[in-house]
């Protein structure tokens, strides 16, 4: 079966992912800030499933450029990594930071230290009869550490840490996401999903053409923003239950799968995180991402709010495809608000976070009813709301090295 839409993202000369330039002139800013870090982050369909995120975060004052795309099981060009992704490798990230940051907070020795995340999601029921619905299962992350702990002592170290990453707050409990609608220039209440209060934000759709890279002086300290996505090839296989490998599987009608997206993090001697992602199941490609909370990369929390923001709308496309409704245009932008770390902020306690919220901006000539349907059934789908809405705990493996 052919690919979907245009590789618009092989076809750009820009890079991938860059920070963006003059952001604020470009209208780009953070919500309020009530918890610690608050991200803004919009998101445009491009072409078939590809699609781009701008992330302003109001804890590091950056605006961060990202692209998206699937591979064969949604019959996508495979340019960039999937949205699942970006969720697993920020958490990667997160953990990382709050296990290096506590360790310093409590000196605490760590020689040498690899994180391995594995995410895991469900998809079951039937599109045509609207009972699909996307779900999250426990987190897995071993730990392969050198330490001068003995195993108890670790053991409880890095469960504080995990505790204390700002994700905790979307992980732990029942956290259910907010709405705004709006269907061609008009706002329109909400169906199903659950209505966030006041007014919809403006949309987004004319800051994304205007973004462009930032420009820096040469130093050492510089990352070249090519280097901040690189596509490294399959991924190794291994067995994951209810798995799908073949072309479009992920369009299906009646679908009852397992997905499996990992990640392994490894701290370079500049301090920037080398995240790579894995992708068991649905089958596909891994690439290399790189994390840092100075500037020089992607903090945690923006590839977090990113892939959130992708996957969301990724069920929109799969939506329209799968019923063939009319959606031409679409795109979000989406606020997500989280404490500061327990040990990178200092504050002590586990992360917290408040419910993510939405604003929709469909064109379309479909009905009102059909564009409600189309938030509800997108919400229903998205694997990372349900992460949201799901009491999950990270299961913990620990290694030494």
């Amino acid at each position: 079966m052919a690919t979907i839409g245009i590789d618009l993202i092989s076809q750009s000369k820009t890079p991938a992912f860059f920070r963006v330039a003059g952001a604020k002139d470009l209208g780009l800013l953070p919500p309020d800030n009530r918890l610690g870090d608050a991200l803004r982050t919009s998101v445009r369909s491009l072409s078939g499933f590809q699609k781009e995120a701008l992330v302003t975060s109001a804890l590091t004052g950056d605006t961060w450029r990202f692209v998206s795309d699937e591979g064969a099981y949604l019959n996508g060009h495979d340019a960039a990594c999937c949205p699942l992704a970006f969720l697993s490798c920020g958490m990667a990230a997160s953990y990382m930071r709050e296990i290096l940051a506590l360790a310093k907070l409590r000196g605490i020795t760590i020689e040498d230290i690899r994180l391995t995340l594995d995410n895991y999601y469900t998809m079951t029921g039937s599109m045509p009869k609207r009972t699909m619905v996307g779900g999250a299962e426990n987190p897995e992350l071993q730990i392969d550490i050198r330490c001068d702990l003995d195993d108890a002592a670790l053991n409880q170290f890095l469960l504080d840490a995990t505790f204390a990453s700002p994700l905790n707050g979307l992980l732990r409990g029942h956290v259910d996401s907010l709405f705004k609608l709006t269907k061609n220039d008009t706002a329109l209440p909400t169906a199903k999903a659950l209505e966030l209060a006041g007014q919809p934000l403006p949309d987004p759709r004319s800051s994304f053409d205007a973004a462009v890279p930032l420009t820096q002086a040469s130093t050492d300290k510089d990352i070249d923003p090519a280097t901040l996505l690189e596509k490294l090839g399959p991924t190794p296989k291994k067995e994951v239950a209810s798995g799908t490998t073949q072309q479009a599987s992920s369009l299906s009608d009646e679908q009852n799968r397992r997905l499996n997206i990992g990640a392994v993090a490894t701290l370079r001697e500049d301090g920037v995180l080398s995240v790579q992602q894995m992708q068991y199941s649905p089958y596909g490609t891994s690439f290399n991402l790189l994390s840092a909370e100075d500037g020089r990369a992607p903090s945690a929390n923006a590839l977090i709010s990113a892939g959130i923001g992708f996957c969301f709308m990724t069920q929109f496309g799969r939506f329209v495809s799968m019923l063939k409704l009319d959606l031409p245009d679409y795109r979000i932008v989406q606020d997500t608000h989280f404490s500061l770390g327990g040990a990178t902020g200092s504050t002590g306690k586990a992360g917290s976070a408040d419910p993510i919220e939405t604003h929709v901006f469909l064109q379309t000539s479909e009905t009102d009813e059909i564009a409600q349907e189309m938030l509800d059934i997108s919400e229903q789908t998205c694997f990372l709301h349900a992460f949201c809405k799901t009491d999950l705990k990270t299961k913990l493996k620990v290694r030494r090295l």
